[in-house]
């Protein structure tokens, strides 16, 4: 019997599954801020790069099907999120990608696979168009890259479970737990004026890429979904039946099956 949470009552009340135990985590200081890491398993490298608001252990149930597929997962807490600190800058998506590599120059990864949801994948795909020969592939899961790509939001309770959820981990992961408010202003201020990446630039990206899309995504648009796959190169076009942009917590299983599908064909 397979998992499903497709109204996350369960993510609301409980989180993920919480993150396996390691010896293996730290901060990074780069660029005014400490970003919190951790990695699990052995084999090719795979960061994971979680969306906004939220923190890696949204990822609690890919962590263990990865590993046991015999990868390395490295899992980063995007700055100002989950343990990772920030300074007065504005957030941004490439500076959110410089934090990526500069945990990658720590643990001494030459070059990984990227998998990364909503405000991740943003993240991910700009180091696939800007940093491809540190890039194995990137997942894409969730995401716009730019303005057009977006839906008219209606509000609605699997909404306000899952920031109800992002919430109660905030102020219990953050060093700045009392200032949710002033964070998701912020972090809002960013996705109303980024990402804006042209079709030319998407055409630049030389990594392999998987654009996924879930049939019920409350955010992005389809169509442009469809005009990512068809911008960039080398890419694939996959649709996820039955899930809304939280697929990886509502049915983690049929996420886990497309993600690793795609890292075999990088691995192959």
């Amino acid at each position: 019997m397979e998992y499903h949470d497709d109204d996350l009552k369960k993510f609301e009340a409980h989180g993920a599954t919480p993150l396996p135990a390691t010896n293996d985590a730290g901060q990074v200081e780069h660029e005014g801020a400490k970003i919190w890491y951790a990695t699990y398993g052995a084999g090719p490298p795979v960061i994971l790069l979680h969306g906004g608001l939220g923190h890696s252990g949204n990822w609690g149930f890919q962590i263990p099907a990865l590993v046991k597929g015999g990868y390395r997962v490295v899992v980063i807490d995007s700055r100002g999120h989950g343990r990772s600190t920030r300074d007065e800058r504005p957030y941004k998506y490439e500076l959110m990608a410089s934090d990526a590599l500069a945990v990658m120059d720590t643990l001494q990864l030459k070059k990984a696979a990227v998998a990364g949801w909503s405000d991740g994948a943003c993240v991910a795909l700009i180091l696939g168009m800007k940093a491809a020969d540190r890039i194995k592939g990137v997942f894409f899961f969730g995401c716009n890259m730019d303005p057009s790509g977006t839906k008219e939001v209606e509000p609605g309770p699997v909404l306000d479970r899952c920031f109800g959820r992002h919430a109660k981990d905030y102020a219990g992961l953050s060093t700045t737990s009392d200032q949710f408010a002033a964070f998701v202003k912020a972090v809002g201020l960013m996705m109303k004026t980024e990402p804006n990446y042209s079709a030319a630039d998407l055409a630049q990206t030389r990594v392999p890429v998987a654009i996924v899309q879930s049939e019920h995504d409350e955010f992005i648009r389809h169509e442009h979904a469809d005009y990512l796959a068809r911008s960039i190169p080398a890419s694939e076009l996959i649709i996820l039946p039955g899930v809304s942009h939280f697929a990886p917590l509502q049915r983690p299983e049929q996420f886990n099956r497309v993600l690793l599908a795609f890292l075999g064909k990088l691995h192959s």
